[in-house]
């Protein structure tokens, strides 16, 4: 787990220029050629690799960032 804020801001910059490559490295399956975060975040659901509230929880988390 990152406790580090630095750990973590350096996380959402590879996050924002290659989510795919990002959760690839954290053990997700996700194809190449989605577009998209909503595609990438539908194709996590719809194959299980991650559920509704986790989905809600990360929402929520994002949202404190933005303040």
């Amino acid at each position: 787990m990152m406790n580090n804020p630095m750990n973590v801001m350096q996380l959402l910059q590879q996050l924002q220029r290659n989510p795919i490559q990002v959760l690839q490295s954290r053990g997700f399956n996700v194809p190449q050629n989605l577009n998209s975060p909503n595609d990438i975040i539908q194709h996590l659901m719809n194959s299980g690799q991650i559920s509704q509230a986790q989905y809600n929880n990360a929402r929520q988390m994002a949202a404190r960032f933005k303040r």
